[in-house]
């Protein structure tokens, strides 16, 4: 059968998907997939994979997608990445978890799957894109990540501006791959930029577009509205489906925005992992869909993070009221610890409703127990700092000099009564004189343990303050080899000599 391309290809394959699920990071797995698909999602993406650990990593393969593959898990696309870590970092413990945490990402709709990788070098995402596409309907090219560490692997939206490299990319997935290659992009500040930009990568082989309204500056606290006009403009310059993403919080937005715009469909992130029922235009209870999610869990296992993390966004509005559970949901280390705190807010939710029996909520959101939309806070007003110039440290370190502590510091100190986050009070470390790193209270030259190193083996000189004993060694060693007879050498014997060879065998002859 002839690979589809453009509309065919959405409207047969992903059945006109209209409402559809974005990849997150720990979030989009499979048990949460099936939750949003019972209640409206059409099209879902996996968490996104990593393209090189794919490619030669078989268990990673099966615990990713082969394990995860599901008759009612479908359509589906797969998103690779690849990303390049200094080699101190391919060991141990934070390294694997990063190969885990930042694989992959698959969009999924309705009837079938696909993948969503990252990826910056075209023969590495084709091999991971190979190796997939029997398992999905789709390969997705993540252009949209804004994280840090996109950044420092150097894919996501850092690579918007290498056209050439993007070129190649998706112009080699097309040949070789028997599904159809998609991508999802984050906006340039200037219209006329990102359609140019999307109108190359339609040219280059995608056939369907996810645009999502913002910069890859905006993000975190200066996320801002995401700006439709931008993927209004995309969807009327290019011929292949195009999916908004942002600024969904509701049905009425997914109408609001195809109308608008003029997309073929609306993707929604935060939206649904406050409401995974969004799509239906419900806001049921809380509990409702938090037991339906731990059922779904039951069956298809995934890591207790991912269950927790889930159960931290439903319940979001509810632990602002009872702060006792949300440290209790925080600690506990089973399904079953996290089911019984799920229970407890239903219990105490109920309490309240039968306490408050007939009356109206007394702002435009309803109930806390009931799903509702999620603002992300933005900076501080009154700032005279420019918004974009803000980094994530900066508002954190603003947050440390009011009197009002971050829900982090929070919790710590409900863990230490007596620990404390002024400033003034931290210890102060005498800086060594080379690098500046804390010096050694003890060091016989005044600095760390790394310079002092080097400097005690270059000079040959011991230092009982970082345990580093050259000198005192090397005169044992000295000793040792002054207590040693010397070792004699074996004469050779040769036939001039008495003894020799030609002695030995005359007098065995005679």
């Amino acid at each position: 059968m002839p690979k589809l391309q453009g509309f065919e290809f959405w409207s047969h394959t992903l059945r006109g998907a209209r409402h559809v699920v974005a990849p997150m990071v720990d979030q989009s797995e499979l048990a949460w997939r099936l939750l949003s698909r019972r209640h409206g999602a059409q099209l879902c993406y996996t968490p996104m994979l990593h393209a090189q650990v794919f490619v030669r990593d078989a268990n990673y393969r099966k615990e990713n997608l082969y394990c995860e593959v599901c008759p009612e898990d479908r359509p589906l696309i797969v998103q690779p990445f690849q990303r390049q870590l200094p080699n101190s970092r391919r060991r141990g413990r934070r390294w694997r978890q990063a190969r885990r945490v930042h694989a992959a990402t698959a969009v999924i709709p309705v009837a079938e799957p696909g993948l969503q990788f990252c990826a910056n070098d075209p023969e590495v995402f084709v091999q991971a894109a190979l190796l997939a596409q029997d398992y999905c309907d789709a390969v997705d090219l993540n252009l949209g990540c804004p994280q840090m560490i996109a950044k420092r692997g150097h894919y996501g939206a850092f690579l918007q501006d290498e056209w050439d490299l993007l070129q190649r990319m998706i112009l080699l997935a097309h040949e070789k791959l028997s599904v159809p290659v998609t991508c999802k992009i984050r906006v340039f500040p200037e219209i006329d930029k990102t359609v140019r930009y999307a109108q190359m990568l339609e040219k280059a082989g995608c056939q369907l577009l996810t645009v999502h309204g913002r910069t890859k500056e905006q993000k975190g606290p200066l996320s801002g509205a995401a700006s439709w006009e931008h993927i209004k403009a995309v969807r009327k310059a290019v011929a292949i489906p195009v999916f908004a993403n942002g600024n969904i919080q509701s049905l009425q937005d997914v109408e609001r925005c195809i109308q608008d715009t003029g997309v073929q469909g609306v993707m929604s992130a935060e939206g649904n992992l406050h409401n995974p029922a969004l799509f239906e235009g419900r806001s049921p209870a809380v509990w409702e869909l938090a037991e339906e999610y731990l059922d779904i869990v039951r069956e298809h296992p995934c890591p207790l993070s991912y269950v927790r993390a889930h159960l931290f966004k439903l319940w979001h509005h509810t632990l602002q009221v009872h702060q006792q559970l949300r440290e209790e949901l925080a600690k506990v280390k089973t399904l079953e610890g996290i089911a019984a705190v799920s229970q407890e807010l239903k219990m105490r939710c109920q309490e309240e409703i039968s306490r408050q029996e007939g009356a109206k909520p007394a702002s435009d959101l309803p109930f806390h127990w009931i799903c509702q939309p999620y603002v992300r806070p933005g900076p501080r007003a009154g700032s005279k700092e420019k918004a974009g110039a803000r980094s994530k440290r900066a508002l954190e370190e603003e947050e440390c000099g009011t009197e009002v502590l971050s829900k982090n510091k929070q919790k710590k100190q409900l863990r230490n009564p007596h620990k404390t986050f002024d400033p003034s009070l931290k210890p102060k470390y005498a800086k060594c004189d080379q690098c500046g790193n804390p010096k050694g209270n003890r060091c016989v030259f005044s600095l760390c343990r790394g310079c002092c190193k080097k400097r005690a083996s270059r000079e040959t000189a011991d230092c009982p303050g970082h345990g580093l004993l050259f000198k005192t060694k090397l005169e044992k060693s000295l000793a040792w080899k002054g207590t040693q007879p010397e070792l004699q050498e074996p004469q050779t014997a040769t036939p001039s000599t008495p003894g020799g060879f030609s002695e030995v065998m005359s007098s065995a002859l005679a």
